[in-house]
């Protein structure tokens, strides 16, 4: 009897192992492609990438995190709302921010500590694009040169359920002031 052909899904977390990996964290990185999949192919990113090592100082981050550029904006902060209300400026017209995202599971224990962590080993802005062992910035930066934007660092938390079904939530690195609604 012949085995089933697997899943697109299952093809594409297969051929995103990384051969370099220890097998306790082999599952970290097949629930990395698995968000990253549903980001490109349900929710239409681009340029994601996979990343491994903080962008800081190129220590292994607690888990590997996504980073991509989505269709639109994800987060709009209070101050720049109020300046498009000033200026009648749409949410369309606003360029898209690359973005961190850090996929778990939903059994998955998380404490502000872990947070925390996480946060420690990012940049505000991921930078993207390869160049060796460095990260290089689509702006032309170099690698150690902080990028800033309103509102600090951020990153969405992509939590994966045991059916498959991925949610995100908006995660801040301290408190930030509300929408204005």
């Amino acid at each position: 009897m012949n085995n089933p052909q697997p899943s697109a899904l299952t093809s594409f977390i297969e051929a995103s192992k990384p051969r370099d990996v220890s097998d306790p964290t082999l599952h970290q990185h097949a629930l990395a492609a698995q968000v990253l999949y549903n980001l490109q192919f349900q929710h239409d990113w681009t340029s994601l990438q996979i990343h491994t090592q903080s962008p800081t100082d190129h220590q292994p981050l607690p888990k590997p995190l996504v980073s991509g550029l989505p269709p639109r904006r994800v987060y709009v902060h209070p101050d720049e709302q109020i300046e498009m209300l000033k200026h009648n400026i749409q949410e369309k017209d606003i360029p898209v921010e690359r973005e961190w995202v850090l996929p778990t599971h939903l059994r998955e224990k998380w404490s502000l500590r872990k947070f925390a962590d996480v946060f420690d080993g990012i940049t505000e802005v991921p930078l993207a694009g390869k160049m060796g062992d460095q990260e290089k910035p689509e702006d032309g930066t170099r690698p150690d040169q902080a990028r800033s934007r309103r509102g600090g660092k951020r990153l969405l938390l992509a939590t994966v359920g045991d059916d498959s079904t991925i949610v995100y939530y908006v995660v801040h690195d301290g408190i930030v002031k509300p929408r204005q609604n």
